[in-house]
């Protein structure tokens, strides 16, 4: 239905893709280019296939109806108003920090993952939806860190006492994770994140 009114008004469709669409890679950093190292019958599939097959119609649309697409392929984001109960690793931590209970790490924390903060997430994604590029287009921090200096950063600055507790590693988990930007700053002018690591995770912890 989005699609039909795009094609009815002229109005640009854009999708917010996700760096899941690599899969568990094994190209570092992810380039745009590269096709992705996932599982179609995985316990993750539903999300990284059902991203890759959203992209897939998109680009099909475009080519058969001539609508303008911008795709974008977010990774981990974080930031004050997060949902304390989203599951999600930054604020999964900080609760947990805040609460003097366990963090809770899967595997052995040497996974690694690249966190940009919300402004400059969506200072890149006006970015892309203002340019000419239909993408696919990474919008994400290519500064990577382990789970393990995460959970120790945010216990750090949430002056916490909190321990860390080991899970298994759930199936299909990425190993690495981090952007390649080099397509945005060349087609939409986006440089990267502008917050640092040390400012976004103190912002965010305060609000919580």
């Amino acid at each position: 239905a989005d699609w039909s009114c795009c094609e009815r008004t002229g109005a640009r469709f854009f999708l917010t893709s996700t760096s899941e669409v690599y899969g568990d890679p094994e190209v570092h950093p992810q380039v745009e280019s590269y096709r992705g190292n996932t599982s179609c019958t995985g316990i993750r599939a539903c999300y990284d296939e059902g991203k890759r097959c959203a992209e897939t119609l998109a680009f099909d649309f475009m080519r058969s109806r001539g609508v303008e697409v911008r795709v974008a392929r977010i990774f981990n984001t974080y930031g004050p108003r997060m949902d304390p109960n989203d599951g999600r690793i930054i604020s999964n931590f900080v609760v947990q920090a805040i609460k003097g209970e366990p963090l809770t790490m899967y595997g052995d924390g040497s996974q690694t993952r690249s966190f940009c903060f919300y402004s400059d997430l969506l200072e890149g994604l006006n970015k892309l939806c203002e340019s000419d590029f239909p993408g696919p287009c990474n919008v994400g921090n290519p500064e990577e860190h382990t789970i393990a200096e995460m959970a120790d950063l945010i216990r750090e600055f949430a002056s916490s006492a909190s321990t860390v507790v080991t899970m298994p590693l759930p199936s299909d988990d990425p190993r690495i994770r981090k952007p390649d930007i080099s397509l945005a700053r060349e087609k939409i002018g986006w440089e990267g994140p502008r917050v640092s690591l040390r400012d976004g995770l103190e912002a965010t912890i305060a609000y919580f």
